[in-house]
């Protein structure tokens, strides 16, 4: 009984070793962009932020992770890494990535907060012709709606010429 245990938590620690491995997933500890392809999905999403404007200013943890603390950046990994991966392995996402709610605030909070100047400018231009909603969004729209292109360009389908992209995920 004793052998039949200790094989039993030899299995165990191996399966999950090899799980580690496979999944690539202690690099999602990391901010480097590339983590982002290890789902075939986002090769798209990569391929056209690498041809953008904030390919120099901004990476993927930057837009699409809070920025007020380390545990809620972590607190979020963790938890669009446990949707993702599911998403991944029942293959429940679709042609189309749509965005969550606590993600799309995210978004909107990290965009106001790299063009605050911009943005407080608008909302003082807004005040003068028209009203300002009081929803959590600026002048009731988000970011994306008037700057659709930015940073991921047009292509939105994940059937979209994927083997014509220079980035390769083995």
């Amino acid at each position: 009984m004793k052998y039949l245990a200790i094989f039993s938590v030899v299995v165990v620690v191996g399966v999950f070793a090899n799980l580690v491995n496979e999944s690539k997933m202690l690099s999602y500890l990391s901010s480097d962009p590339k983590v982002c392809v290890n789902c075939h999905p986002m090769i798209t999403h990569y391929e056209t932020w690498q041809h953008s404007s904030h390919r120099d200013r901004a990476t993927c943890i930057d837009c699409h992770l809070p920025r007020d603390t380390f545990v809620n950046k972590m607190l979020a990994k963790a938890r669009d890494g446990y949707h993702h991966s599911v998403a991944m392995t029942f293959k429940t996402y679709g042609y189309n990535l749509r965005i969550s709610a606590d993600a799309a605030k995210r978004i909107q909070d990290n965009c106001i907060s790299c063009h605050r100047e911009n943005v407080s400018q608008m909302l003082a231009n807004s005040a003068l012709y028209e009203k300002v909603e009081d929803s959590g969004v600026q002048m009731g729209r988000r970011c994306w709606q008037c700057h659709r292109d930015v940073p991921h360009g047009t292509m939105r389908n994940l059937t979209a010429t994927q083997n014509n992209f220079s980035v390769k995920v083995f």
